[in-house]
């Protein structure tokens, strides 16, 4: 009879330990590389305070949740929570959070992921230039307070028997009639009150006081002239030099019948301050094509695009960004222009401008395109108007 199982023979005996050894070591190594992988050091920003992690994981989402740092559907993470994150890389986190703001009066709460007043503005679609702020552009945002913002509106003003159509970003009635250049005289009426708030489009009527003489202040309207402009995108308009009335003086002579005025005629007519006329930029340059869009995940351009969009620039403005700085520094952080001392991404110049941002200026991607939006918005509006001036003057 044939035994049921075959005799165990010294040398299988030797071989048994040896596979086992193997199969061990097999698994440990494997662990190892899946550990070496997974581990990493992270740079973390949250809310504008940059923390170096040791994260383990491959998604942003991973190193945040191993972080504990909590986000919402209306916070702002960069790269997203599904893209992958490499060692060194680095995770933009802005949490969202309710904002008052006063525009025109007209109160109203937002959400925002700005850390300051400039970069809330700017998230509203507002220009520098066209607005008045109740706090300056650089002052943190703080939970409770109430950001007031007056924007850049027409008033109408009937005055002297004609119609001036002013610009104002004036946020009361008062400082609008000076923004246009109007001069009340004692005992002029206005048909709403000069402490009123000024709205878009407001009509203001004045009536002159009885001079009780010979001499008359009149204000003199101004004209508007438009100028093309290679610097703006086509079909955008942006006032150059705002239009003020003007004052003309005039002396009549009186004709007088039974102590009534029948007639009145002009002696003499001074321009004692000249009108200014109204200068509007007229855009004629073209925009890059969105479709063109193409980065990859996890890098500076995609950072790039997700602190554009939390700012309300669209794959319109983004394409002209990314063309922008292609154009600069091909979205480097540590490029240098050695003959002007320009750097990194935005080619900021000097380089240190962009530690009003971070400390960390020379090497963070998040502080240098945070820096170049707001030098971009404050400067140009958009990243096409910055664009566009690129390609007419070489320079942005």
């Amino acid at each position: 009879m044939r035994p049921a199982h075959p005799p165990v023979t010294a040398a299988r005996s030797r071989a048994l330990p040896a596979l086992a050894r193997a199969v061990v070591l097999a698994l440990v190594v494997g662990v190892t590389s899946a550990f070496a992988v997974l581990h990493k050091e992270v740079t973390l920003d949250v809310d504008g305070r940059s923390v170096e992690v040791q994260a383990f994981g491959r998604t942003v989402a991973d190193v945040l949740e191993g972080s504990d740092v909590q986000v919402g559907e209306r916070d702002l993470v960069a790269p997203g929570l599904g893209d992958p994150i490499a060692r060194g890389g680095q995770i933009v986190v802005r949490h969202g959070h309710e904002l008052q703001v006063e525009v025109d009066g007209e109160e109203r709460t937002v959400w925002s992921t700005a850390l300051t007043v400039g970069e809330a503005v700017d998230g509203l679609g507002l220009r520098d230039g066209e607005v008045r702020l109740s706090a300056s552009r650089s002052s943190a945002l703080e939970r409770g307070d109430v950001l007031r913002v007056s924007t850049l509106k027409t008033i109408h003003l009937v005055v002297d028997g004609q119609v001036i159509d002013g610009l104002s970003s004036a946020a009361v009635v008062r400082d609008a009639l000076k923004d246009v250049g109007l001069v009340l005289n004692e005992g002029d009426k206005v048909s709403v009150p000069l402490d009123a708030t000024a709205v878009d489009g407001l009509v203001v009527l004045v009536t002159r006081a009885g001079t009780g003489g010979e001499t008359l202040t009149e204000a003199m309207p101004f004209e508007t002239q438009e100028v093309e402009d290679a610097t703006l995108v086509k079909g955008n308009k942006v006032v150059k030099t705002k239009g003020r009335a003007g004052v003309r003086t005039t002396t009549y002579e009186l004709q007088v019948v039974g102590g009534v005025v029948v007639g009145r005629t002009p002696i003499t007519s001074v321009v004692t301050t000249p009108p200014v006329t109204q200068v509007v930029r007229v855009g004629t340059a073209e925009l890059p094509d969105p479709s063109s869009i193409v980065v990859d995940p996890g890098s500076a351009q995609a950072l790039g695009k997700e602190m554009a969009a939390a700012r309300g620039w669209g794959d319109d403005q983004f394409a002209c960004l990314l063309a922008l700085w292609n154009k600069e520094s091909r979205w480097r952080v540590n490029a240098e222009n050695r003959s002007s001392g320009a750097y990194g991404i935005p080619q900021a110049l000097p380089g240190s401008k962009m530690a009003t941002v971070g400390a960390d200026w020379q090497t963070n991607p998040a502080t240098q395109i945070t820096w170049g939006l707001n030098y971009i918005s404050a400067r140009y509006g958009t990243p096409c108007g910055a664009w566009a001036h690129s390609q007419a003057k070489g320079w942005y």
